[in-house]
């Protein structure tokens, strides 16, 4: 018997012809949030149809307080949750996503053609929220399934999966700017606008569908699944017996098992914790100022409705400026980039000094600007870097929970500053 000897894995990594594999994971980054920022970026037709209520800030605790159980299930149940391959999950959470999209404009669609009481705005907003939970509930598992993948992958996919997410808000914005300005100023144009803009949107989700039942196909992610797989030694009998084919065809679908138990997530989380309360501290500030400070608290007579979708399209694309310079350069250590993080802490007094400070900071559009640009930018390149480094101070074995870990941290993270948001109202 020859020791050591795993199973047969081509040490010709093979070529990702065409960068397709990259490519996709960045179109499936920003599938996955892309009906978030369709939803927020809409802000100005869904102030339009329900003027009494704070949108985005209702829409951002519906989103991430749906999100973050999913995620504590991918934790809790993470073998049970891995019974369906990834593909089928991640084909799940994406139609989740396409009928999330689908109720506004059908809701208002309905609503106006139908004098039945059961549809007067005040229902119609509720079903509407609904559809974001369930829209923040496709967030837990695609984002969940999605990082847990990538961490098994070479760094360029993960960068790939984060500038995915990032140019998703920016395609959004593009396509709201363009959709409001190519129809007149009025009632009937912004409906109209906004129905294309929800139209265009879903067939992007479509198409994200289309891109994941491709991805499990390419040869060379078939290789990097079986070289993610652990390797039984020669001597080990395990009651699955399971052979090298059997094997290497369960990792292709992401249905990875661990013969001598998976890693635990606390202690993994040990391994981690810098990083993971990075992220967290990242998203508290942002969530508690992106979007509802942006979209509520801050108003511009010059430019109208058109202020908060102009500034969200401005940390739209800074913050995917911010997770695109992680390929050109990533800290060496992830305690420096976690300790950044605290400074961040300083958008606090810097955005209330634009609500409440002098009055010269107060009268122009410029001081908000350009802080909803930095806040984009640090989160951007921060979030990106610290997602790239967490799995790599852990074994190959334990990438996968790392990745789950450090979503869960930023799920957590997104609560928490979707309901300090609130704290902008006093």
């Amino acid at each position: 018997m020859e020791e050591g000897k795993g199973p047969n894995i081509n040490q010709n990594e093979p070529r990702d012809t065409y960068n397709i594999a990259y490519i996709i994971h960045l179109l499936l980054g920003a599938g996955n949030l892309l009906p978030w920022n369709v939803l927020i970026t809409a802000v100005d037709y869904f102030g339009y149809l329900y003027p009494s209520r704070h949108i985005d800030k209702v829409f951002s605790v519906a989103y991430m307080t749906s999100s973050l159980p999913v995620l504590v299930l991918i934790m809790s149940w993470g073998r049970w949750f891995k019974v369906p391959s990834f593909r089928l999950r991640m084909n799940l959470g994406l139609a989740m996503f396409v009928f999330s999209l689908m109720t506004p404009p059908l809701l208002d669609w309905t609503s106006r053609h139908n004098p039945d009481p059961k549809w007067r705005p005040d229902g119609v907003y509720n079903v509407v929220v609904a559809g974001v939970v369930i829209c923040g509930l496709a967030d837990g598992l695609v984002a969940g399934s999605l990082i847990g993948s990538t961490g098994l992958l070479p760094k360029r996919y993960m960068q790939a999966v984060f500038a995915g997410t990032a140019s998703s808000g920016v395609l959004v914005s593009i396509l709201r700017i363009i959709t409001k300005a190519s129809l007149p100023q009025n009632t009937q144009g912004l409906r109209t606008s906004a129905h294309i803009y929800f139209a265009v949107s879903i067939l992007i989700m479509v198409g994200c569908i289309v891109c994941c039942n491709i991805l499990e196909r390419l040869p060379v992610m078939q290789h990097y699944r079986a070289k993610s797989a652990p390797i039984v030694p020669a001597n080990h009998h395990t009651t699955n017996h399971y052979s090298n084919n059997q094997q290497n065809s369960a990792s292709s679908l992401y249905n990875v098992n661990y013969p001598f138990g998976k890693p635990k997530i606390w202690n993994v989380g040990k391994k981690i914790l810098w990083p993971a309360m990075g992220i967290f501290i990242i998203y508290v500030v942002t969530l508690s100022i992106f979007p509802g400070y942006i979209s509520e608290n801050v108003e511009s007579k010059a430019l109208g409705d058109w202020y908060p979708i102009l500034l969200i399209t401005l940390y739209n694309f800074t913050d995917l400026l911010g997770k695109s310079f992680t390929a050109v350069y990533v800290p060496k250590s992830s305690t420096i980039a976690s300790s950044s993080c605290i400074a961040r802490l300083l958008f606090y007094p810097l955005f209330t000094a634009c609500l409440h400070g002098p009055r010269w900071l107060r009268s122009t559009e410029y001081p908000v600007a350009f802080l909803t640009g930095l806040l984009g930018l640090t989160n951007g390149y921060l979030t990106s870097a610290l997602m790239i480094l967490a799995p790599k101070l852990v074994p190959v074995s334990e990438a996968e929970t790392a990745g789950i870990v450090m979503v869960l941290s930023l799920g957590i993270g997104l609560v928490g500053g979707s309901v300090l948001g609130w704290l902008w109202m006093i």
